[in-house]
């Protein structure tokens, strides 16, 4: 909370909400029409014209055949277009399917073959690759002067989904996982969800309508349509849609475009960074007032470093596609000096469980997350017996995520139970290995996983380098063995270029593990 700011009734704040994400944003075209919605870096929107953009594209969207229920894929890159077709497939109570043009033609495929929609859009202008996935389907210019260029696919065979006139059971948005661990899920998730973290998770961070919250978050992932872009919109602030992330770019809307609130994931604080060495320059950027991070673990002396670039506190946050996605964050009025990811949001409950035996594990113990909010995913699409896995019969959703309920009422997150490395019988963690090498001065980011060899598990990690900066694989290990147990030491590190990531910047772990096996085979 912001200190001298009434804390609000947060029970009484979700009752309230619309039916309807999009009725949350438009209502600020009634109350102050000629403020900033939408800046991308050559135009502004006020509120006055995103909602006529809205209409106009909730009109198209009918005269194409689109009714409610029926799944709207847009395959985009973050721009006016994505963001106008995201409002209005809500204002056309339609499920808007919104998928990162930059995966593959096969994870495209997939997803459209799975999610059945009646049309599929593009935003090809600001996206090349949305343009070569549009060519490849067929799609033609959508040719509305009222609404930013975009493609649009044929009329495609779907059976409606029913429609919800409350905000608890409509579907707001199909998110699929980045399938960083296997198949990607359509995640199902709620108006309610959406706009209970645009909301609170955004009261939390103080937004309000006199904020420029910079946009670069895909909105085709949780975190950027949820807290990003839905949460700006909600306070009634100006989102500055950015397709891309590049260093230069920031800085320049820092200094020039006066942004206040930046959110985004490690590896893109640590290309900052780099970028404020390389240059010899931080950013004189005035209008700054916060700074978030979340999407993966937030290693210490990069949360230092950032904080040394900007001059103010990283804020650090947790949660998943299946929460819409935050669970917890730290407070605005108590900046943390470790990586704790903070406490639970307001109405958000917690319980830390014992994997193995399913029950609660003794205060400050590891245990696997539960949660059970207002947040939660209605489910997986298509999925009941996956749901079923996660969702237990009272509400309660099995996050997969190993953490530790501190003293103070923060949470650390400790490894995902899958990732989990079983080395002579010890449990280890690779956030921890993977904190030691990134704490070295050559190392940027790590990635560790596990190889399975006869009876046990090898502990294997991966580096990626600081510009102009380099270590021998011995110097690692060294670095390693004065910070660690024996057990957790890895018995091999490679060095890589550029460790793979997804278009969130988000590690992609699952190409590693087969690397590992021919590291350890050679």
């Amino acid at each position: 909370m912001t200190v001298g700011r009434p804390v609000p009734d947060f029970a009484a704040m979700v009752a309230a909400l619309p039916p309807r994400f999009s009725h949350a944003a438009l209502a600020w075209a009634e109350r102050t029409p000629d403020a900033p919605a939408l800046f991308d870096g050559t135009q502004e929107w006020s509120y006055r014209r995103l909602a006529q953009a809205v209409d106009s594209a909730a009109a198209q969207l009918k005269r194409l055949g689109v009714v409610g229920g029926d799944r709207v894929m847009i395959v985009c890159e973050n721009g006016l277009a994505a963001v106008t077709l995201i409002l209005a497939a809500s204002e056309r109570d339609a499920w808007p399917v919104i998928v990162n043009a930059r995966l593959s033609d096969r994870e495209i495929d997939s997803i459209r073959d799975h999610c059945r929609p009646r049309r599929v859009f593009y935003t090809d202008t600001v996206s090349p690759d949305a343009a070569a996935h549009a060519a490849r389907h067929g799609a033609g210019p959508l040719g509305d002067a009222e609404l930013p260029p975009m493609a649009v696919g044929p009329l495609l065979d779907a059976d409606p989904e029913p429609v919800h006139a409350g905000n608890q059971r409509q579907v707001g948005a199909l998110i699929y996982t980045s399938g960083t661990t296997g198949k990607p899920k359509g995640v199902m998730l709620s108006h309610r969800g959406l706009l209970f973290v645009a909301s609170v998770s955004g009261w939390m961070r103080g937004l309000g309508a006199g904020d420029r919250t910079y946009g670069v978050l895909p909105v085709s992932h949780v975190f950027g349509l949820a807290s990003t872009c839905l949460g700006t919109l909600h306070a009634g602030g100006c989102l500055h849609t950015v397709p891309r992330f590049a260093p230069a770019a920031v800085w320049q809307a820092l200094e020039q475009d006066g942004v206040t609130v930046f959110q985004g994931v490690p590896a893109m604080y640590a290309k900052l960074v780099e970028h404020a060495t390389v240059t010899g320059r931080t950013p004189d950027a005035p209008a700054l007032r916060y700074l978030s991070s979340g999407g993966s673990v937030l290693d210490l002396d990069l949360k230092l470093a950032v904080e040394r670039v900007f001059g103010l506190p990283l804020h650090n946050g947790y949660g998943l596609t299946e929460c819409s996605p935050t669970v917890t964050q730290t407070r605005l009025d108590a900046p943390r000096g470790d990586t704790s990811i903070g406490p639970a949001l307001p109405l958000v409950e917690m319980r830390f469980v014992d994997h193995a035996t399913g029950r609660d594990v003794a205060e400050g113990e590891p245990g696997e997350l539960w949660v059970r909010a207002p947040n939660v995913m209605l489910g997986y699409y298509r999925e009941p017996a996956l749901t079923a896995e996660v969702i237990t019969d009272d509400g309660w959703l099995k996050t997969g995520d190993v953490a530790r309920l501190e003293p103070d009422g923060c949470v650390t997150v400790v490894g995902r139970i899958r990732e989990i490395v079983i080395r002579s019988g010890f449990n280890v963690y690779p956030e921890e290995v993977e904190g030691v090498l990134t704490s070295h001065p050559a190392v940027t980011l790590a990635a560790v996983v596990g190889h399975a060899v006869a009876g046990n598990e090898e502990v294997v990690a991966f580096v990626q380098f600081v510009p102009g900066r380099s270590a021998s694989e011995d110097e690692l290990k060294a670095w390693a063995a004065d910070r660690l147990a024996p057990y957790k030491r890895p018995s091999r590190i490679v060095a890589m270029d550029a460790l793979p990531a997804s278009p969130t910047g988000k590690l992609l772990k699952s190409g590693l593990r087969a690397l590992a096996a021919e590291v350890m085979a050679a």
